[in-house]
């Protein structure tokens, strides 16, 4: 075992470091190639940090390491049994992971240009104004006790979710959102997702959250908006038919029973697209205001 790692330190490493020295550009291009890695590993590692893949991460971790020390060993059987396991245990893990995987996909493919053209100003203010609108409706249909699911799409698209209910591309106000969540009428049961500015559709299917640990007392509404809001980046808004209680639903996570201005306080924060700086806006207008005081 030690002759073999000697080996492949005199044969891979030293050859390679060779090869970097009598090779200047090389050795910038592995530099750029580690820095690469490094960043995507990070990114991975926010993207898994806090679900259910970063706990099974951890188990692959160990089992990699229990297969080097059975090799190290000696101890064949035990060393065939972790390297099958880890042959086909990545199949298995695609299957799994499955939703988290393709959310992970999905935000590597999501079009952040607008931010760096100058184009977040007049789509802030029509989020805004949409947030206010989502935010009346809700707490009129939490005071008559009416339940409801808003699923306010963001980055990650839902057409899957949103072609199971009825279109309805219409334009977003308090008094359409109240009247499709009235009881006994068409569009009451499901969901109402919003996309694009506007109300897509109505009476949408959303995936229920299966999770052990989720409260028994969470009904099939509160469930559903954590499952959505588990499979793509979407804020859901949940009120509760049997006590009222306005919640949201983000990352897998419901913040329950919520005020209105905490309401619209987290629907801005996660809406509001950031800005781009303009630091000599900010400059020209501290010296006027220092030749204004002189």
């Amino acid at each position: 075992m030690l002759n073999s790692i000697k080996e492949i330190y005199q044969n891979v490493v030293v050859s390679y470091i060779e090869e970097l020295c009598n090779t200047p550009m090389l050795l910038i291009m592995s530099i750029l190639d580690i820095a690469i890695v490094v960043f995507l590993l990070y990114k991975l590692f926010q993207i898994l940090k806090g679900t259910r893949a970063w706990q099974l991460l951890k188990g692959i971790l160990f089992l990699i390491l229990a297969m080097f020390v059975s090799d190290l060993l000696k101890l064949n059987i035990l060393n065939y049994i972790l390297s099958s396991v880890m042959t086909y245990g990545v199949f298995m893990l695609i299957v799994i992971f499955q939703p988290e995987l393709r959310r992970a996909l999905e935000q590597l493919g999501t079009n952040k240009f607008s931010k760096y053209f100058g184009m977040d100003d007049d789509v802030n203010s029509k989020i805004k104004e949409n947030i206010y609108k989502i935010a009346i409706a809700a707490m009129e249909l939490s005071r008559t006790g009416t339940g409801a699911l808003i699923v306010i799409e963001r980055e990650i698209k839902i057409q899957d979710i949103t072609s199971t209910g009825i279109l309805m591309n219409a334009e977003i106000s308090p008094q359409v959102l109240v009247n499709i969540f009235e009881p006994k009428t068409p569009l009451h049961d499901g969901a109402v997702v919003i996309s694009n500015h506007k109300i897509a559709a109505a009476s949408c299917m959303l995936p229920l959250a299966d999770d052990k640990d989720i409260a028994r007392e969470l009904g099939t509404r509160h469930r559903a908006a954590i499952g959505i809001s588990k499979e793509s980046d979407c804020i859901v808004v949940v009120v509760s038919e049997e006590t009222g209680k306005v919640s949201i639903a983000k990352d897998g996570t419901l913040i329950a029973d919520v005020r209105e201005d905490v309401l619209k306080k987290i629907l801005m924060k996660n809406l509001i697209m950031e800005s781009k700086p303009r630091p000599k806006k900010k400059i020209k207008k501290l010296v006027k205001e220092k030749k204004e005081e002189q």
